[in-house]
């Protein structure tokens, strides 16, 4: 049986076959309704499937968007990767996911093997973009937008939360139940100063201190992101002799490590400690006791971001400022913290 070809297509619906490329393609130009409605019902009849390994020969672009992120098998970035697949989806596009385990090398690798598949675009959750990555990006001339972070090796457009304002929200919060001072799980040696999420987390918790005229000293403990990290170490802290009234974590993941030691440990929470986390993972409402924690929309920005790395016409030019797209945190309010 003879293979069924645009041509066939274009004859059945009488039309051409440029007009064709657009319906199958949703575009560039618009097509008529009732022509729309022929050209479908023509591809129906004769059971036609389009080339994709042709298509992409011929526009040197492929339908798939590259998501390069640190570690899918923590909550925050494996919900983030199925919020981008989910807006990519919509726009009729697939993802490759590649996971850098924060490796430098691995984030390199994956960007040659992307770009090298002519991805449409790449979207990259990069926890500290090294010199070698961004010449990478600036050789192949990609489109790339950053997500939740933004380092400075490369000055994309980006999709961010309000990091700082976030967590100063979560301490105000939790010195407003009276605790005397709270600490902080920030994170390690090797998280970047600047425009990584958890610096801002850990400098809006300095903030607001800050502004309650209360000292920062010996009160910021350093921890991987993970919550099998922060529990070995959170063991350490509160089972030593100045046991802090209440804790801030940079991400839930850490959070969800602090309640397993504290519940190891015989303290009750929030009884005899309160703790907060940030990013409002689906487990936060599931702890026990369920976590305080500060939330953006995540699905939102997963949109924006693919939406910027599609669209030419959405990409902003300017200063860095300008090239930022910042979405507003909100306060979630759950028992961990003291409130009913």
């Amino acid at each position: 049986m003879a293979k069924v070809t645009r041509d066939d297509v274009a004859r059945l619906a009488g039309t051409s076959t440029a007009v064709v490329s657009y319906v199958i393609n949703n575009g560039p130009r618009p097509v008529a309704p009732a022509t729309r409605e022929r050209v479908l019902a023509a591809i129906k009849e004769l059971g036609y499937r389009p080339d994709r390994v042709a298509q992409a020969m011929a526009s040197r672009r492929t339908d798939l968007i590259g998501l390069i992120i640190p570690d899918a098998r923590q909550p925050f970035f494996g919900e983030m990767a199925h919020a981008v697949e989910q807006a990519a989806s919509e726009r009729g596009k697939m993802v490759l996911v590649g996971n850098t385990d924060y490796v430098g090398e691995r984030e390199v690798h994956y960007l040659r093997a992307f770009l090298g598949m002519r991805v449409s675009g790449l979207i990259l959750v990069s926890h500290a973009l090294n010199d070698l990555a961004a010449a990478e990006i600036d050789a192949w001339d990609a489109r790339v937008v950053l997500l939740h972070e933004r380092p400075e090796a490369i000055d994309d457009v980006a999709v961010v939360t309000d990091d700082l304002g976030g967590a100063q929200l979560a301490v105000r919060h939790l010195l407003e139940h009276g605790y005397e001072y709270v600490a902080c799980m920030g994170g390690t040696a090797e998280t970047p100063a600047v425009g990584d999420p958890v610096s801002d987390h850990v400098e809006g918790w300095k903030r607001a201190l800050e502004e309650a005229g209360i000292g920062t000293e010996g009160r910021l403990f350093e921890a991987p992101y993970n919550r099998y990290d922060a529990y070995r170490i959170a063991l350490d802290i509160l089972s030593g002799p100045d046991r802090p009234p209440a804790i801030f974590c940079s991400t839930d993941d850490q959070a969800l490590g602090v309640l397993r030691a504290a519940r190891e440990l015989r303290i009750d929470v929030p009884g005899e400690l309160a703790v907060a986390g940030f990013d409002d993972i689906k487990e936060a409402a599931l702890a026990d006791p369920p976590l305080t924690t500060i939330a953006s929309d995540r699905s939102a920005m997963a949109r924006a971001a693919v939406d910027l790395v599609l669209d030419d016409g959405l990409r902003v030019a300017g200063s860095r400022r300008e090239r930022l797209k910042v979405f507003p945190s909100r306060l979630v309010l759950r028992r961990s913290c003291g409130c009913a």
